[in-house]
């Protein structure tokens, strides 16, 4: 999407009702389809059980292509806007350092003037590398010489592009959130299972800051004894409203340079709505705003130092307190339990920057991760057993450009990246149990063994 800042109005038309479902360029071996619906709609009253349906054998993904020691790793981008673009020219950057050696070689967007900026960008950063530019992603999955795809495009299109993808013998890296709706993470954790071969990871960089994997180790080593709980949070402000800075432009014209129905897809159709296309956060239709778009961010990499397992337990609210013509919420809060036996309370504002202190509890004492480094503190009553202690984090430099570095090296050796598509899942537990949970007001249980959840 791009980022320019604009001072159109934050008012707009009604959001247009739905017309009839319509699937859009369905993949030739769609393998998933009858797969039941999970979390259907609740009914007025009663604790109605909430279910991931019965599925059939996962299919088989065609046999992927090996990268040669000495040549570079072929990728294809899904999605030309503000992301996408700015992932095509890191990835160029970094093999031009000489930190990576992968060539973006196809992209693929429903919006032409996206098309044709990236193609134009990436024919500058790299000359002499012939760029395929499609408006129909297939062309470009239909090529055997591809690696890896990396998906940038909009939410409620992540688990058909990653699926697509991965059935064609593609490795995966996939923007955040994994996917829009638990049964869609829950489809894409059971493909890539049954491909063991292929690699997804999701484009969460924050796993990689040092200070999270420095707070597993001391936490495996019972420095601050039983974890109780912790708490997290992304919080910011705005004068315009969230996501308003996404500007619109006046060069796209649905059905001449720009395929509306297409970009609808599994959301199905709906009226041409410029707002929708530029600021499709605002709006629960096409996102869960702040849950999947800003707090998967600082939620992940607590995973990485607590593994809690699975959430069990999740609720929530939020709130339109000060940007009401925004859809989704300007401000969620969310208490979600895990089957170890802690708590984690999360915060995520759109509407004030000041955030909770990032933080995990102990019975004994306190790790501190606001800044670069773990900080130990113990807990008063056990002042003479602990010892306050401070663990020196190096300074990894720009995080997002290591997580793509890690990928490229996960496609070459078949090393498993640390945000998987097992993480994702999880993540996905708590984003859509706690989106539901400020939607209808109930609470939610998620059973890990039987990979189903219900309305408590």
């Amino acid at each position: 999407m791009s980022e320019q800042r604009t001072d159109q109005p934050n008012e707009r038309p009604t959001l247009p009702t739905d017309a009839s479902r319509r699937g859009f360029m369905l993949a030739t071996a769609a393998g998933l389809a009858g797969a039941g619906a999970f979390l259907s709609a609740c009914e007025s009253s009663g604790s109605q059980r909430v279910s991931a349906g019965t599925f059939g054998p996962a299919p088989r993904a065609m046999p992927r292509t090996p990268v040669s020691p000495n040549e570079p790793v072929r990728m294809a981008v899904i999605g030309t806007g503000g992301m996408g673009t700015g992932h095509c020219e890191a990835f160029a950057s970094l093999t031009e350092q000489g930190k990576m050696n992968a060539q973006v070689v196809a992209i693929a967007d429903v919006c032409q003037p996206r098309l044709d900026s990236c193609l134009s960008k990436l024919r500058e950063k790299q000359p002499g590398v012939d760029v395929q530019a499609a408006t129909d992603y297939r062309e470009l999955l239909a090529r055997r010489d591809i690696h890896a795809v990396l998906i940038a495009s909009t939410e409620h299109w992540h688990e058909k592009h990653a699926t697509d993808a991965l059935l064609a013998g593609k490795d995966v890296y996939l923007e955040k959130p994994m996917t829009l709706h638990l049964d869609e993470a829950l489809r894409l954790r059971r493909l890539v299972l049954a491909n063991p071969d292929l690699r997804l990871q999701v484009g969460t960089q924050m796993t990689n800051l040092p200070k999270y994997h420095a707070a597993r180790k001391l936490i495996a080593e019972d420095a601050i004894g039983r974890v109780v709980s912790s708490q997290t949070s992304y919080c910011r402000n705005s004068i315009d409203g969230e996501w308003n800075y996404y500007a619109l432009d006046p060069a796209w014209k649905p059905g001449v340079n720009l395929d509306w129905e297409a970009w609808c897809g599994p959301a199905g159709a709906a009226t041409w709505d410029p707002f929708v296309y530029a600021r499709w956060r605002r709006y629960r239709k096409y996102s869960t705003g702040i849950l999947g778009d800003l707090l998967v961010h600082v939620v992940t990499p607590m995973l990485v130092a607590l593994e809690p397992g699975w959430p069990t337990r999740v609720i929530a609210s939020g709130g339109h307190y000060v940007d009401k013509a925004m859809e989704n919420h300007d401000q969620v809060n969310i208490n979600v339990e895990f089957e170890s036996g802690q708590t984690m309370v999360l915060s995520g504002s759109t509407c004030n920057e000041v955030g909770l202190e990032t933080m995990i509890r102990g019975h004994k004492g306190n790790i501190y991760l606001g800044g670069r480094n773990c900080v130990v503190r113990p807990e008063r009553i056990f002042a003479d057993d602990l010892d306050e202690q401070t663990v020196e984090c190096p300074d990894i430099g720009n995080d997002q450009d290591l997580h793509r570095m890690k990928f490229i090296e996960c496609v070459r050796t078949r090393a498993q990246p640390d945000s998987d598509v097992e993480q994702g899942a999880k993540v996905m537990v708590m984003v859509d149990l706690a989106t539901r949970s400020m939607w209808d007001g109930g609470a939610y249980a998620f059973d890990p063994a039987t990979m189903t959840a219900r309305r408590l």
